[in-house]
């Protein structure tokens, strides 16, 4: 008899989970992916994109590419999940699972924020290619990272944009005519971290970048190019890089299966109230940051559970929330912080000072996966 999964989401958690069960069960299992789009990317080459180092199709990798015993990948857009039958409907076909994973990530909602979407932002893919035709017409004036909501993925996001936003104004010499500033809704950059927040702002000091600590930004005034933060202050911008408030996709939040915006889980084995449904990633609510390392650990746990009970084996060990986050610190150099969130009393990240070393670090980090998931290591997904 073979398994049924279907897996809803190719990102890290998907990936992750659809390769480890196909190499654990093989021929034993009918898995079908789903997405909506036809390839994947790791979220750090945005930066790439948005600056102009490598082209959109560079940092690409394709899902038909994908060839892994028991799973066939399917591009469709999911319009219906039914967690009571473990059944997700597209646009073509209706899907039926004897376990159903929901791993589609968190979706942007720019209307949460007046003139986002008439401003930039450079979260979504389209947004980081936009700033690709956007950043060379910027000659002079202050610069604004804002967040506008939180939660929101890959906290370190913020302040790389900052500090590689300095070394592209240095590059083309206009750095001295310019101000950068970040708004974060936290009182550090990283506060699992101490840390690497004190390395972060001892870097924003040190290239004269503002941080301002527990705001957000409510608002934007295209016109006036004034973003309007929840105290009331307003901060004039020559260019805003905005993040998005995030939220779960429209057909999750159909579904019946959240609570305050997102899907709960067992922290333990990431399984959701509705027997046989797990949700992995941004779309729970488990209390890891929204970043695709804490997705393809959640996937871990969730695919050692699933094969368990397909098995009659031993439940595995509990999810511990741990995750490793390279921090792009400018300058060519890249800064490592390894956070637990689960094992102790609180979470606690270690730091690993920003180095030229860690670049090829993370480099593996994306090759590795690369080859792991497409079967692939000769791209350059950095």
């Amino acid at each position: 008899m073979k398994l049924r999964v279907v897996v809803l989401g190719a990102g890290f958690g998907g990936l992750e989970l659809s390769t480890i069960l196909s190499e654990k069960l093989g021929d034993r299992l009918d898995l079908t992916l789903i997405d909506k789009n036809d390839s994947f990317f790791f979220g750090f080459s945005k930066f790439d994109v948005m600056f102009g180092r490598k082209s959109s199709e560079a940092v690409r990798l394709y899902y038909k590419d994908i060839v892994k015993p028991g799973v066939r990948f399917i591009q469709e857009t999911i319009t219906d999940i039914d967690p009571m039958a473990k059944t997700a409907t597209t646009w073509q076909d209706s899907y039926e699972a004897d376990i159903l994973v929901i791993a589609l990530g968190a979706d942007y909602d720019m209307a949460h924020t007046p003139g986002l979407s008439e401003a930039n932002e450079f979260y979504s893919f389209a947004g980081a290619e936009r700033l690709r035709e956007v950043l060379p017409s910027f000659s002079k004036g202050k610069v604004i990272v804002g967040v506008c909501s939180a939660p929101f993925k890959c906290p370190p996001a913020p302040s790389e944009a900052a500090l590689l936003m300095h070394d592209y104004l240095i590059k083309r010499g206009i750095r001295n005519e310019s101000e950068i500033s970040i708004v974060m809704p936290f009182g550090l950059p990283i506060p699992p971290s101490p840390d690497t927040s004190k390395a972060l702002l001892k870097a924003f000091e040190e290239r004269n970048i503002s941080f301002i600590a527990k705001h957000v930004v409510k608002s934007i005034d295209p016109s006036r190019k004034v973003a309007l933060l929840d105290d009331g202050t307003e901060m004039p911008f020559d260019l805003f890089l905005g993040i998005p408030k995030h939220r779960v996709p429209e057909v999750v939040e159909k579904s019946g299966m959240t609570v305050n915006g997102w899907i709960p889980v067992d922290k333990t084995n990431l399984k959701t109230q509705y027997p046989g449904v797990y949700a992995i990633g941004d779309v729970n609510s488990v209390g890891t940051p929204k970043a695709g390392v804490f997705a393809e650990g959640a996937a871990k746990i969730a695919a050692a559970s699933i094969i368990a009970e397909f098995e009659g084996a031993e439940n595995p060990s509990a999810y511990n929330g741990a995750g490793t986050c390279y921090i792009e610190f400018g300058a060519g150099q890249v800064g490592k912080v390894d956070v637990d969130f689960f094992s102790g009393p609180s979470p606690i990240g270690y730091y690993t000072e920003a180095s030229v070393d860690l670049v090829a670090d993370k480099y593996h980090f994306g090759s590795s996966r690369e080859a792991r998931w497409f079967g692939n290591s000769a791209g350059n997904p950095i």
